[in-house]
């Protein structure tokens, strides 16, 4: 008994999508207007969010191609005459400040680096790039492996020895097409052996060729490039990402009590937290995201106040047919869900529509521009279900207007 009860229940829903279906075919181009407010929000809230999602993968793979769990140590600032310098100016970091960092519990490995941009020579070419003095694990917290050959050891960072490893872009514009593994390069009137040939990494965020550098042990750089004894940054490798605050907090207090800095001074160093960096630019990619997708969700309102205007001129032009349904035994139940019906069919149509638009747009952007745009199931399902609610919502008053309506006065209207 309750399975012909659901029976007639769904057929009875299926026939009145079929009239909705029909009524609105009767005026297409009608129905097409009516539903473009609609095609063009739900198109635009899903091409904001694509490309926010995509700008945030953006600014995610920037960061991490800088290293994995990354946090910098910078030299402190100096102060003369109430002019403050930028950090990185007072020779505050040494080489045994690195090996103490490297000893915290939270810290997975670290390296000292100094760079300095030189002239470095082969043959008859010539190519000035960032020479960078680092430890042995510079591989390993840069996320950086070596394509050709093999990086410098320990062993050689200790001895000082004259050994490189060398960039991509640098390879070319020394070497074009010759494998320059084996090959010696001279630096600073310095000759250096070409043992490893980095793999390519690309731009970072800040727009600098990462791979146009040549690497050296920073004992090496320090002694027979450089002449001093201090680093210009400490670059530190958390265990996890989750243990980056720790490391930062324990690194700061190592350094404060190995420069013997009172508790009134501030520090001579600076810690900067790339996850936190991170993170930041993540929300700030997400807020405009938020923004611009609130403001292309107000083309939604929109094409609802279109879609209950014209349900209301479709009652009155309708008048004497509901008269004739109501006559011939139609509820007022059954006349508010028909006009309901037409409404949501409306806005789900403009819906599947707009989704088009935006994997449409979405894919432009993707083809003609750098930024590589990243469509999620999620901004489609709200977007539809929003556009659903909307018709839903906007057309309720018209609904209920056509379901109130007097049968004999409906009958008479002309």
């Amino acid at each position: 008994m309750n399975n012909d009860k659901e029976n007639k229940v769904k057929f009875a829903f299926l026939l009145d999508l079929e009239s909705a279906y029909k009524t609105l075919l009767r005026n297409k181009i009608r129905s097409f207007l009516t539903i473009l407010g609609i095609i063009i929000g739900v198109g635009s809230v899903i091409a904001t969010i694509s490309i926010g999602q995509g700008a945030s993968k953006a600014i995610q793979n920037s960061i991490n191609s800088l290293g994995s769990n990354m946090l910098i140590v910078l030299p402190g600032s100096s102060s003369l005459g109430g002019i403050k310098s930028g950090f990185g100016v007072l020779p505050t970091l040494t080489l045994n400040d690195t090996y103490a960092i490297r000893k915290l519990p939270a810290v997975k490995t670290d390296s000292g680096n100094l760079g300095m941009n030189q002239q470095v020579v082969w043959r008859g070419n010539n190519w000035s790039t960032l020479v960078v003095g680092a430890n042995s694990t510079f591989t390993e917290i840069r996320d950086w492996p070596v394509a050709k050959g093999t990086f410098f050891t320990h062993q050689q960072v200790v001895s000082a020895a004259n050994v490189a490893v060398i960039g991509n872009t640098a390879a070319t514009e020394l070497f074009g097409l010759i494998n320059p593994i084996g090959h010696i390069v001279i630096i600073h009137n310095v000759p250096f052996t070409v043992i490893g040939l980095l793999s390519v990494k690309g731009f970072n965020a800040f727009g600098q060729d990462q791979d146009d550098t040549v690497v050296i042990p920073i004992t090496t750089m320090l002694e027979k490039i450089a002449g001093t004894t201090w680093v210009h940054a400490i670059a530190v490798s958390a265990k996890t990402s989750k243990d980056t605050s720790l490391a930062q907090s324990e690194i700061t207090a190592l350094l404060r009590q190995r420069h013997h800095i009172p508790l009134h001074k501030p520090d001579d160093f600076f810690v900067r937290n790339l996850t936190e960096l991170a993170a930041t630019a993540n929300s700030s990619a997400n807020t405009f995201t938020i923004l611009l997708a609130s403001i292309a969700a107000v083309s939604l309102l929109v094409g609802g106040i279109g879609i209950m205007n014209i349900m209301l001129v479709s009652v009155t032009e309708r008048t004497k047919e509901i008269g004739i349904r109501m006559a011939i035994g139609a509820k007022k139940s059954d006349i508010l869900k028909q006009f309901l019906i037409e409404s949501s069919v409306l806005s789900l149509f403009g819906g599947i529509l707009g989704i088009g638009l935006g994997f449409g747009i979405s894919s432009a952007i993707s083809a003609f521009s750098p930024l590589k745009t990243i469509v999620t199931t999620e901004p489609i399902i709200i977007s539809l279900v929003f556009s659903l609610c909307v018709g839903i919502f906007f057309g309720f008053y018209p609904a209920y207007k056509a379901s109130r309506m007097n049968p004999v006065e409906a009958l008479r209207y002309e």
